[in-house]
């Protein structure tokens, strides 16, 4: 079922919990920042990438397998266990707590998470990255993962991020199932929050994405395990 825009009855400690996960800084704090240096390979490609109506007028959606991962070139990714994956992203950070991750070393240490499977059809590239907390080396509890979807290159031009996905640990109370998807009004655009399985999931889509455009990539959520380089999941 897809998600609607309305407001759910939540717990008063659940709800206290999603509008503190949104922060005073905004859902763009961090996940803009080119937090860590790595080398890459640089190769340039041309792709023709299919875009499916979706049910909304103009607007598209692509495969998220279809478009650029910034991080998936990463040399030396960390393999191994959840914990050796999230200690091995750790040491390599350079400052800040928010450190550049591919996505298959995301899915191994956020196993549960779930990313959208089409995104909308101005996306091109995908950033990624684990967020810790600083004083500990884990993983933090706010925020654990966190996702830019760019129009152009990342980092080049801020404005060019339109949507912005970021993963907490969900509280007990919120259940294992799926909560209802709670939409906040924010600076510059919208949020879809909701749990899952575990996991605190804040979708923010930029103002030059319609809010039907979000609802519609809220509804398009699949295991990132099946989303990793080589895949193509059905849509």
């Amino acid at each position: 079922m897809k998600p609607t825009w309305r407001r759910a009855i939540l717990p008063p400690s659940l709800l206290l919990l999603f509008l503190t996960a949104c922060g005073e800084a905004g859902p763009l704090d961090g996940v803009g920042e080119l937090s860590s240096e790595w080398v890459r390979s640089v190769e340039t490609t041309t792709t023709t990438i299919e875009v499916r109506p979706a049910g909304i007028g103009l607007e598209g959606l692509v495969r998220a397998t279809d478009v650029l991962w910034f991080n998936d070139d990463i040399e030396d990714q960390a393999t191994g266990s959840p914990p050796v994956v999230i200690s091995s992203v750790w040491e390599r950070r350079l400052g800040s707590r928010f450190v550049q991750a591919s996505r298959t070393e995301i899915a191994t240490a956020l196993p549960t998470l779930q990313f959208p499977e089409m995104v909308p059809s101005s996306v091109r590239w995908v950033t990624s990255q684990l967020v810790y907390d600083e004083d500990s080396g884990e993983l933090d509890a706010d925020t654990a993962a966190a996702f830019g979807l760019w129009q152009a290159e990342p980092y080049t031009l801020s404005e060019a991020q339109v949507v912005v996905l970021r993963i907490g640990i969900a509280p007990p109370e919120a259940g294992p199932g799926k909560s209802d998807i709670v939409p906040f009004i924010v600076s510059d655009g919208a949020s879809l929050v909701w749990t899952d399985a575990g996991l605190r999931y804040e979708l923010f889509c930029r103002s030059t994405v319609s809010e039907a455009l979000c609802t519609e990539v809220a509804g398009q959520f699949a295991p990132l395990s099946g989303l990793l380089p080589g895949s193509r999941p059905g849509a």
